[in-house]
């Protein structure tokens, strides 16, 4: 597994745990910041993972306000915090990452809902994260 795929999941986990928690990003970022200084193995894929995180919380309303346009009537609120957490980083890895190619930040996503999320997961963040990088031209 590459560090960039780590760091995705670490990033995952920071997001997923804050949003089912209802604890704020900082919070928990903060305590995973912590966990990587005492665990130095683990740094090279913290560096992006805390990127990741700081990106989706300061693009946050224009990230989720893409979640409810393409979702196609799908509200965010009804969506698995997994799914919601997946979207977030793969459109914030679209977007506003121009070192990721699109194909490769939707197809992490895929992969990481088929693993952690519901069997029609892997679909609709396929569908969803492909239609926002259609928009890019």
């Amino acid at each position: 597994m590459s560090a960039r795929t780590k760091a995705r999941k670490r990033a995952l986990d920071v997001l997923y745990g804050a949003d089912v928690r209802g604890e704020s990003i900082n919070t928990v970022l903060g305590a995973e910041s912590l966990r990587a200084a005492a665990q130095p193995e683990r740094s090279a894929s913290w560096e992006y993972a805390r990127t990741i995180v700081t990106g989706v919380t300061e693009h946050g309303d224009e990230i989720d306000e893409l979640i409810e346009t393409y979702s196609q009537g799908w509200p965010i609120a009804r969506m698995p915090a997994v799914d919601r957490a997946l979207l977030r980083i793969g459109i914030w890895e679209i977007l506003f990452n121009d070192e990721v190619p699109d194909s490769v930040a939707i197809a992490e996503a895929v992969e990481s809902a088929r693993i952690h999320s519901t069997d029609d997961s892997a679909g609709f963040v396929n569908g969803l994260l492909g239609r926002i990088a259609a928009t890019r031209g």
